[in-house]
């Protein structure tokens, strides 16, 4: 059983879904917000969390994810290759976090952002509705994620 739920937000064009259903896990890196960086923090081995298309023509909920590392230093804030690349960030000091996250399972059905914000259980209380609400790692409670899986899954309200 979970201990918590998330929601991770990443653009399809830079890392999808559906590229990481074919790679089956990848590193959430790359994430420069305190307070997202602190909810990574949280996270431990078995949470769930929702894989969310965000700045994109069809923005929404398109599978699950299950945390299978938690938080250790984000390498790439160090590497001066990087997009993420931190001057600030030492060895001794990495300022930044990330986890693992492996590819769960695809949602019966896409949901998107416009069905979240129409559903007026979630409109009053999830962070992702919330105005000007804009991290990449967001928690999500537990009765979300149920109203969440049950759009999926057309079982909403029924």
């Amino acid at each position: 059983m979970p201990h918590n739920y998330w929601l991770f937000k990443s653009e399809p064009e830079t890392y999808g879904f559906d590229r990481l259903e074919r790679e089956g896990r990848t590193e959430w890196s790359g994430v420069r917000n305190y307070q997202a960086r602190n909810l990574m923090k949280e996270m431990r081995v078995g949470d769930l969390g929702f894989f969310y298309h965000s700045s994109t023509k069809d923005t929404g909920i398109a599978g699950i994810v299950k945390v299978v590392r938690e938080a250790y230093p984000d390498f790439t804030a160090r590497d001066r290759k990087s997009p993420y690349f931190d001057p600030k960030a030492t060895e001794a000091k990495p300022i930044w976090e990330m986890v693992d996250v492996a590819f769960e399972r695809r949602l019966p059905r896409f949901v998107s952002l416009a069905e979240l914000r129409a559903n007026p259980a979630l409109a009053a209380t999830m962070v992702l509705l919330k105005k000007g609400s804009r991290l990449s790692v967001q928690p999500v409670h537990p009765r979300e994620w149920k109203i969440v899986l049950e759009m999926s899954e057309g079982t909403a309200g029924a």
